[in-house]
């Protein structure tokens, strides 16, 4: 499937400001197609429940039935669209909806950090080259919203030239996570 940008709108932006629905949406992203019996097993949920927030998500058009797999009985659902697009400052004229993508950046932020305390727990078990290779960093700049979105989109360019070449045979290779956070701030910088 070729890789799509769904842009929220209020509609989608409410189906999909549920934890559980984001949740099940990035690991239908991440880990491809499943049932919902599969992603109630990955999640610790009951299928009902993921049944529910499955056809939720389809509903908004974020998911949507993969006509490959499945049968009568089984229901087999895919990501839609590669990545999700909005931006808060289109929500601002409407308080609920801009409460929603304040919770959806919330639980997003959290999820970066359990993945990031996951790699600081497993990181002596990868090889040193792994070690080396993983990276963080920071900077403040001063830039104007223009500059900002700027260097947003540049960087966003080089991450899907990466994307886009083919993945390396070598068997070194794995899966990594990329992530920006690019937030202005007002006097000293929070600690």
């Amino acid at each position: 499937m070729e890789r799509t940008t769904v842009t929220l709108d209020e509609q989608s932006l409410a189906a999909l400001s549920h934890p559980l629905r984001a949740r099940l949406l990035s690991l239908l992203r991440i880990e491809g197609p499943s049932t919902a019996s599969g992603l109630a097993e990955r999640l610790g949920e009951s299928s009902g429940l993921t049944s529910y927030h499955l056809r939720k998500l389809a509903d908004a058009g974020l998911i949507e039935e993969d006509p490959e797999r499945g049968s009568r009985r089984e229901r087999w659902w895919r990501a839609a669209h590669g990545l999700t697009a909005y931006s808060a400052s289109d929500f601002l004229g409407s308080r609920p909806a801009y409460r929603a993508t304040q919770e959806m950046r919330r639980q997003a932020y959290r999820w970066q950090l359990r993945l990031l305390e996951q790699w600081l727990a497993e990181e002596a078990e990868w090889d040193e080259e792994w070690v080396e290779a993983a990276d963080s960093s920071d900077d403040v700049l001063t830039l104007t919203p223009d500059r900002a979105k700027a260097m947003t989109a540049e960087i966003r360019a080089v991450v899907e030239r990466y994307r886009d070449e083919t993945a390396p045979a070598d068997e070194s290779a794995a899966r990594v996570l990329w992530l920006q956070h690019l937030v202005p701030f007002r006097g000293e910088l929070p600690l």
